[in-house]
């Protein structure tokens, strides 16, 4: 069957949700996934958080049916699309891809390559309504090698689209463009995914493009799943330093809870959850508030036009980073308090 999927809206039936469980992966006998399980509720977004080499891509492919699990299995809407022993061919799983640099073909211009691997009936509408989707009809005719960056991405996009896919994978398709370009078009590929509640798998290293695009943001560190969880939980309650530190920027400070808070350089914090008696407290910089005179030298002030970010240090040796709006209000040299205004945070056992 051919055609892009229809413009559902919220109200969307589910065609099924998308379900990773116990998956392992390796070349010879290097390792690349461990125990992986993750689980894509029907019609949302998911990103695949992590730093280069972490397995993110290896999931994708897997995911696709492009390489086969050692252990584990893949799932969609209840069906095993992939096991040690079968693997559902990638054209007979109804999942489309998008890959970083597109992989466009040259020779073709814009309409063959979005009807590549369509059957005959039905494709001229399809081609045209993918297309229409991502916001390229009338380019038919170009050639690859004439369209932008951006626009050979939105063909990439709709090729992925035009068959009418139960989900869709999408491995760093923004990671080539510029940084005005890539802004905007992470937000009409959002605004469109929503629009048309397909379950999607989207893969980054980049914090901002995982928070703007997922619904869930699942962290991956050397193989395995350390977190998932919407975007604003795994920012203010990480599952361990690591993530605290990889989601954003954090000071991880010495502290003494008595359950409800802790006493730290910056004060009494309150806490979000239970930690041990001696522990690691995250304070997010932009919820530091820096007064003049104290006992902290500014060492560094960097102006980024919205906010201001200072480095300080103490008479210890201790390190804090402090976000405050608008243009600098203290320079280099200045000293300074620190006290904490912001929610309750987390706190972890001292290492």
């Amino acid at each position: 069957m051919v055609g892009v999927l229809a413009d559902t809206g919220a109200g969307a039936a589910s065609r099924g949700d998308l379900v990773v469980e116990g998956l392992c992966f390796g070349y010879d006998e290097t390792p690349v996934l461990e125990d992986v399980s993750i689980a894509v509720p029907a019609g949302t977004v998911a990103t695949l958080l992590g730093p280069s080499g972490c397995g993110k891509t290896t999931l994708l492919r897997l995911i696709a049916g492009l390489e086969r699990p050692r252990r584990g299995a893949v799932y969609a809407g209840g069906e095993a699309l992939s096991t040690p022993r079968r693997v559902r061919p990638p054209e007979k799983r109804r999942v489309g891809m998008v890959f970083q640099e597109g992989a466009l073909f040259p020779h073709l211009n814009v309409a063959a390559n979005v009807a590549f691997g369509l059957p005959r009936a039905g494709r001229a509408g399809a081609v045209a309504e993918a297309l229409a989707l991502v916001g390229l009809a009338g380019l038919e005719e170009r050639a690859p090698a004439s369209l932008s960056g951006g626009q050979r991405q939105r063909v990439a996009l709709a090729r992925a689209l035009a068959p009418g896919p139960d989900a869709l994978l999408l491995d760093e398709p923004f990671a080539s463009l510029d940084p005005s370009l890539r802004v905007d078009l992470r937000a009409e590929v959002s605004a469109l995914l929503q629009r048309l509640a397909i379950t999607t798998v989207f893969v980054t290293h980049d914090q901002e493009n995982a928070f703007v695009m997922g619904t869930q943001v699942i962290v991956m560190r050397e193989g395995r799943v350390l977190q998932s969880a919407p975007p604003d939980e795994l920012y203010d309650r990480p599952a361990n330093p690591w993530v605290a530190s990889f989601v954003g920027e954090a000071n991880l400070v010495a502290g003494r809870s008595d359950g409800e808070g802790a006493e730290t350089i910056a004060g009494r914090v309150p806490l979000a959850r239970p930690a041990p008696a001696a522990c690691e407290v995250l304070l997010r910089p932009e919820h530091l508030v820096l007064d003049r005179g104290g006992p902290w030298r500014i060492e560094r002030t960097e102006f980024y036009g919205h906010d201001t970010r200072y480095q300080l240090r103490d008479e210890d040796g201790r390190a804090l980073t402090v976000r405050a709006a608008g243009a600098p209000r203290h320079r280099d040299g200045d000293r300074a308090s620190v006290r904490y205004l912001g929610p309750p945070t987390v706190a972890f056992e001292a290492s």
